[in-house]
């Protein structure tokens, strides 16, 4: 499992690496106006759909019951299921998009209201929305493809579909002469991007023997299973999205720029979290799933246990970086074209609010799984539900006083009770929620958490002055200083504390020795 996870996280990594290439070349481009509010708009509204009926619930119900097919009733049976939901998922998919590309204007009234009493930047969300809309569908397939290919421990190509959505982008946006505006172009490089993907998990499936084909819909027993596990999957997802959705539509009454804030700090954020958070999570699921399913029960809680312990100990040096150095990340990474320093202040302030947050966000995955494992969507809907109430709340207060700040604390309040309430819900039902050791490593994860923090800090105070006689690149040089020596710092403590025989048995998979 281990390994997996590595595999799935090398390649999200690269898929984030290549993600930072193309918004540094937004930020250029775009930089953080009227274009840049629209743009970021209309490519939120398909992926908040994406998020509810597509990865967010659709894998958490499918993965499960193709496992328990698979197990139970032979890849035949797993085949005949999987083509009658693909022909489902593609109906459904045109016609939400009808509707959308028909009610276009009215989507992004409702969704993003602050918007209709500036014209210009209403006018641009609605033309980048027709364009961007239709990639929703073909993600949908993309993730009913790379369920099955996680189901049957295949996780290259999902991992690495995203990959094609920063190359075409940075594509289209390298060519910006060619479109009306630098929004239209990055909105082309969006929908270009669902198909690549769709023909990158295609081409793997069918590689291997897993290609799908368009099957009727029958409901038989598992076709119901799955369907009352997806209810309220979707309505947990939409619970999450909800809070996501209010972001978007407090943003549109913000001030210009309150968007791109947001959606820069958001895309920091979003690197230990999909490097780490989301590959422990896609990898947990289906291996719990199976264990659960031969009743091994011993044997995911040991799995769950040490993806815990592996997100939180390889999250670290991020959620440090993120609390101690936000505004520097910001001015190393984007603030070049028309990224301005007022652009970076406001996304740093904005990245360690979010910051706040890291480590729920990071582990909820691994305590949703022995929830979804056993095909139970409802509960984590409560969690969810909940916690998205509280966050919304939180939001509206703060929206005047702190602006996108706010916002994004709420977004941090919100995963800590998300996290809590599944935990709590976890040990009512006497699930699987980590193990004696995952209690006995924590101290010293948080030593070196703080150690950490306090390198940057220092780092960080002592090198103004060091780079203030450069003629360029000042922050970039003093971003990486502070890397090297947190890394430096990062790599000796976890040696010290942890101890190289833990580590590696860890890495691979094996059982712990005793911490010294």
């Amino acid at each position: 499992m281990i390994r997996s996870i590595f595999s799935v996280g090398g390649w999200t990594l690269l898929s984030r690496l290549t993600g930072f290439i193309r918004d540094i070349v937004m930020a250029a481009v775009l930089g953080a106006g009227p274009v840049a509010d629209a743009f970021y708009i209309a490519f939120r509204l398909p992926n908040h759909f994406r998020s509810i009926f597509a990865e967010g619930a659709f894998n958490t119900a499918f993965i499960p019951a193709y496992a328990r097919v698979k197990t139970t009733e032979g890849d035949a049976k797993a085949n005949r299921f999987a083509d009658g939901i693909l022909t489902a998922v593609v109906l459904v998919q045109l016609a939400i998009l009808a509707f959308a590309l028909v009610a276009t204007d009215w989507v992004v009234a409702t969704l993003a209201p602050g918007l209709s009493s500036d014209p210009e930047r209403f006018a641009l969300t609605v033309d980048f929305t027709r364009i961007t809309f239709p990639y929703l569908g073909l993600i949908a397939v993309v993730t009913l493809v790379g369920g099955v290919l996680n189901a049957n421990e295949r996780f290259w190509a999902a991992a690495a579909a995203s990959i094609l959505l920063n190359v075409s982008m940075v594509g289209t946006l390298s060519v910006v002469g060619l479109f009306p505006n630098a929004g239209a172009a990055a909105a082309w490089g969006v929908l270009i991007s669902g198909f690549l993907q769709v023909a990158l998990l295609v081409y793997d499936s069918e590689s291997h023997g897993l290609g799908l084909r368009f099957g009727r819909p029958r409901l038989d027993p598992e076709m119901r299973r799955f369907l009352i596990a997806l209810g309220p999957a979707i309505i947990g997802s939409a619970g999450v999205q909800l809070a996501i959705f209010a972001d978007t539509i407090i943003a549109s009454f913000l001030p210009q720029g309150a968007v791109a804030a947001l959606f820069y700090a958001d895309r920091i954020n979003q690197l230990p979290i999909g490097v780490v958070g989301i590959a422990a999570g896609v990898v947990l699921l289906p291996e719990m799933s199976r264990r659960i399913a031969a009743e091994d029960f011993e044997g995911a809680r040991h799995a769950q246990a040490r993806a815990i312990e592996l997100t939180l100990l390889l999250v670290l040096p991020f959620l440090a970086a993120s609390l101690v150095i936000p505004e520097l990340l910001m001015r190393g990474l984007f603030m070049r074209g028309a990224f301005t320093p007022e652009a970076a202040e406001a996304a740093g302030q904005t990245l360690a609010a979010y910051g706040l947050g890291l480590v729920p966000f990071v582990v909820m995955r691994a305590f949703m799984s022995p929830f979804y494992a056993r095909g139970d969507t409802r509960t984590p809907v409560m969690a969810t539900l909940g916690a998205a109430c509280i966050n919304i709340l939180i939001k509206i207060w703060l929206m005047d006083s702190l602006a996108q700040v706010g916002l994004a604390f709420a977004t941090s309040v919100g995963g800590w009770i998300c996290v809590l309430l599944l935990a709590f819900l976890a040990r009512r039902r006497g699930y699987e929620c980590g193990d004696t050791q995952l209690l006995r490593i924590l101290p010293r994860l948080v030593l070196i958490g703080l150690g950490v923090a306090a390198t940057l800090y220092i780092v960080e105070k002592h090198s103004r002055q060091l780079v203030a006689s450069l003629a360029a690149l000042q922050n970039e040089t003093q971003l990486l200083m502070c890397v090297a020596a947190g890394g430096a710092v990062y790599a000796a403590l976890v040696i010290t504390l942890i101890g190289p025989r833990y580590l590696r048995a860890l890495l691979r998979g094996q059982p712990q020795p005793k911490l010294r």
